[in-house]
Formats: structure tokens, C-alpha cells, sequence
């Protein structure tokens, strides 16, 4: 397979393709569709499924979550040979260790490689009960195999489909995260020095600190207060939980 030491393109959705081999569960089909579209891709073909139009039942639609494009773009063929069209590297996935066949590799460091070659690439399924047969792992250029846990290493089809649909976005560059909240305003040095004086009185009142024998009190909290990176919001938090012992010592 010829390496290109470039950085990997743009992730160009056409030349990549998911293929389920055998494919019985309607659930499985949907959960699949959704496991790629949430990672960017499309193209989803079925080979030779248990029975026809397993793709635009109401269970497949109903796992899909959404993902109804991919599902209408779902096309059933006859073969492997016949899904793999167009694809210039195959990948198959192996449950277990075979004799003969192509070379087996973790997902992350074979398909770095693919991602540097450009190849339009094809990840393969086989059926939920028995996998790829020989013949279709012999179509292979590489096994992949997901690492589990080495006593139960059973996964569902859609799961697999899943991870190995992140690993080939994270080859391809992946997706930047978008902040769910924006992010954290810090208060300035004044502020908080403020209401460490503030809380440096209360204590005083209260008790808790000795002027004549202050130790060190005060620089511990002003270094709690550097960790803890306050806002504003906290600042004002803190001076009114101050201000409150104030006022309920006022009342005693």
C-alpha cells in the first residue's frame, strides 16, 4: 500500500464506504447508519442481508435516531465483490485469529496509514452471528481488531461499526469539539484580593484568626483563591456569604 508523508485531506465522505456482510437485524442496520452519520459519513451497503429492505423498516428507522439520509442512500447488493466497487483498500474486521489471510493490525495504527494514502477505503462487517467468512476476509488487503478486554471481547455490530467509524474520522483529522458553555471570565487580581480582605475581618470577628498570630492563614487562602481560578461571579459569591456572616453576627 503506497504512503504518502503528507498530512491526510479534507475527509472526502465519497471514498468512504461502510459494508455489513450478512446483515439480520433490522435494530443493527439503523444503529449502523447512525454510528457513521454522527462521524460524518454516508455511504452504507448491505450484502446479501437476511431479507430485503431491512433498511426501510420501522425498526431500522427507529435506531437510526435521525440518521434517515443514510438510510435512504442504503444500497443492497449481491456480493462483496459488488459493494467493494470503486474501493482501492478493504478492511475487514476479525473476531478471532485465523491461520491464513491477510494481516491483522489495531484500528488506530493501520488506518493512520490508510488515512496518509488516500486510498478510498472500505470497512467490513460480517453478520452478527457468525462474522466474515474466509472468502470475504481473503478479499481483504487488512484485518483489523478492535482491542477488548482479553476474557469477553464480544461486541454488537453496530458498536463495532461505531468505534472503527471514529478512528477512521480521528485518521482523517477528526472534528474540532464545540464549547457547550462559554468559557470561564476570571476575575481580576483586585477583585480578589478584595474579598480575601473582606473574608480576612470576618475571621476576625469570628474567631477563627488571630491578628497577634496570624501564621499563615491568609497567604494559604490567597493561594486556594489562585488555584481555584475564581470569576467574578464567584468573587461576588463569596464576599456576600462574608457579608452575611456579618450581618447575622450584627442580629446575635
Amino acid at each position: 500500500m503506497p504512503e504518502n508523508p503528507d498530512p491526510p485531506a479534507p475527509a472526502d465522505d465519497a471514498g468512504t464506504r461502510f459494508v455489513l456482510v450478512g446483515a439480520r437485524h433490522a435494530g443493527n442496520v439503523g444503529a449502523a447508519a447512525r454510528a457513521i452519520r454522527v462521524m460524518g459519513f454516508r455511504d452504507l451497503v448491505l450484502v446479501h442481508p437476511r431479507r430485503p429492505g431491512l433498511a426501510a423498516s420501522a425498526e431500522a428507522v427507529a435506531m437510526a435516531s435521525g440518521a434517515t439520509d443514510v438510510l435512504a442512500r442504503v444500497r443492497e447488493v449481491g456480493t462483496l465483490a459488488e459493494a467493494l466497487d470503486g474501493i482501492q483498500h478493504v478492511c475487514g474486521t476479525a473476531m478471532t485469529p485465523r491461520d491464513f489471510g491477510p494481516p491483522t493490525f489495531a484500528p488506530r495504527e493501520h488506518l493512520a496509514a490508510v488515512a496518509r494514502s488516500g486510498a478510498r477505503l472500505a470497512l467490513v462487517f460480517g453478520s452478527e452471528r457468525v462474522g466474515l467468512a474466509n472468502d470475504d476476509v481473503y478479499r481483504c488487503h487488512a484485518c483489523l481488531s478492535i482491542p477488548t478486554d482479553p476474557g469477553y471481547g464480544s461486541l454488537n455490530l453496530a458498536q463495532a461499526v461505531q468505534l472503527l467509524a471514529y478512528e477512521w474520522r480521528l485518521a482523517l483529522g477528526g472534528f474540532a469539539v464545540r464549547p457547550r458553555t462559554p468559557a470561564p471570565q476570571l476575575a481580576d487580581a483586585a477583585a480578589v484580593l478584595g474579598a480575601l480582605e473582606h473574608w480576612r475581618e470576618v475571621l476576625i470577628e469570628i474567631g477563627f484568626l488571630d491578628p497577634a498570630a496570624p501564621k499563615k492563614l491568609m497567604p494559604r487562602l490567597q493561594q486556594l483563591a489562585h488555584r481555584a481560578s475564581l470569576s467574578p461571579q464567584e468573587v461576588h459569591i463569596l464576599r456576600g456569604i462574608a457579608r452575611a456572616v456579618q450581618q447575622q453576627r450584627m442580629r446575635d
